[in-house]
């Protein structure tokens, strides 16, 4: 559950930044649109919800142009890495390998994403 008055984002939210992520800077009905492929929404509820995320940061606003561009506030990966970080304090004590094993152990992980996996645990251990 989300904290109050936290700026991570909801559910919806990030869906939002992930329409952002993919098309760059856009109006509220290329939002809207894109939103509406995955689910039915009013165009009124995308305008809130974009509204509501300017007031938290998350995205920006181009006021100088009509219509309104919004952006995402920042990249796919700073965001991954906040919220990753974020994740491991509130859920893992701070333990990064926790994580990273468990996420292993869910055993979803490719032949070559575990032969990565080696490789980093190899270089965090000075045998390359």
């Amino acid at each position: 559950m989300r904290e109050l008055g936290s700026s991570q984002p909801t559910a919806v939210e990030l869906e939002i930044l992930r329409i952002l992520w993919d098309l760059g800077p856009s109006t509220v009905r290329d939002v809207h649109l894109r939103l509406c492929e995955e689910k039915e929404t009013n165009y009124s509820t995308t305008v809130k919800m974009l509204a509501v995320m300017l007031g938290k940061g998350l995205v920006k606003r181009d006021d100088s142009v009509r219509p309104l561009v919004y952006r995402s506030a920042m990249t796919r990966e700073r965001a991954a890495k906040s919220f990753l970080s974020d994740l491991i304090e509130k859920i893992y004590d701070g333990s990064a390998m926790t994580l990273a094993l468990q996420a292993l152990a869910k055993g979803k992980a490719s032949k070559g994403e575990i032969e990565e996996a080696r490789r980093l645990l190899d270089e965090m251990e000075g045998k390359q």
